[in-house]
């Protein structure tokens, strides 16, 4: 598939049947004629996650092209995220390694190997989360992306009627809380906080863009599903994240230092693979901001 506009050609290769999508023939370095980010735009929605490779953007061409697709909002909630610059989420996975060495509770209940939808802990999580690929492992350390609307449109009708309807409970107290009370607060649309509340999202969200229903609950920060007794909405969330996970839906990628990726976060998931060892990973992650999920 190949779209051209203002006299840039975008060479689209899809990377499964149903999400992701390689994207050449674009330098990502400059600003984009109106029409070209429109085109790019418009991939993120039918792909959900798009990957340009060989890119190797600066820190500022890279605040300077995601603020070509929206708003930049705070680059975590968590107060000491961004290193200094507004907007901006480093991390430094060898550091995190370190930082998390010895500090996790063995009482804890596991999660489901870290598939998450970015920062859904907050009334408003972001709608656009663009990656650069700074330092990446020789061997292993890809992201598995998850299409959330495909994984909702193949459930069956009567479970997905029952699911429009469902309210879920969100918190980022377990991932988060001891991080926001060590800086002192958090930060999020301009506004600080010193505790994280749990906020309520439909279990199932309107993309703003598109019209369609995508499933709106991830392992890493959905609690509960409101109204229901504990075992019934675990089983209900266990149900969906065996089936939001299905290979029908995924598509895992292979990054190498330079390379850029979009996703759209109102209708995937992802995880780290967490397969290199002791080699060096290092990422930085602009986000756009969102709306609050219907």
């Amino acid at each position: 598939m190949t779209t051209v506009a203002s006299n840039v050609e975008l060479a689209i290769t899809p990377l499964t049947g149903t999400t992701g999508a390689e994207i050449r023939g674009v330098s990502l370095r400059e600003p984009l004629p109106p029409a070209t980010v429109a085109d790019i735009a418009q991939a993120l929605f039918e792909y959900k996650v798009i990957f340009f490779p060989e890119q190797h953007l600066s820190t500022d061409e890279h605040f300077a092209l995601a603020a070509q697709f929206g708003e930049i909002t705070e680059g975590h909630p968590t107060s000491a995220a961004d290193k200094g610059r507004f907007g901006l989420n480093e991390i430094n996975y060898s550091e995190r390694r370190k930082a998390y060495a010895g500090r996790q509770d063995p009482a804890r209940k596991p999660r489901r190997d870290g598939w998450h939808t970015d920062v859904t802990f907050m009334e408003t999580p972001p709608a656009i989360s663009i990656l650069n690929a700074l330092i990446m492992p020789e061997r292993g350390g890809d992201t598995v992306f998850a299409n959330t609307q495909a994984a909702y449109e193949g459930l069956s009708a009567p479970f997905r009627e029952f699911l429009d309807g469902l309210v879920a409970v969100h918190s980022g107290e377990e991932s988060f809380g001891e991080q926001i009370r060590a800086n002192g607060y958090g930060e999020w649309d301009g506004e600080r906080f010193t505790e994280l509340r749990p906020v309520e999202h439909p279990v199932v969200r309107t993309h703003p863009e598109t019209g369609k229903r995508c499933l709106f609950v991830n392992p890493e920060f959905t609690s509960h599903i409101k109204g229901f007794s504990r075992r019934e909405s675990d089983g209900i969330l266990e149900l969906l994240y065996q089936h939001m996970v299905d290979q029908r839906y995924l598509v895992r990628y292979d990054w190498q230092a330079g390379d850029l990726g979009f996703w759209d976060n109102r209708a995937t998931m992802h995880l780290v693979v967490i397969d290199y060892g002791a080699q060096h990973r290092v990422i930085q992650r602009v986000t756009v901001k969102g709306e609050r999920p219907y």
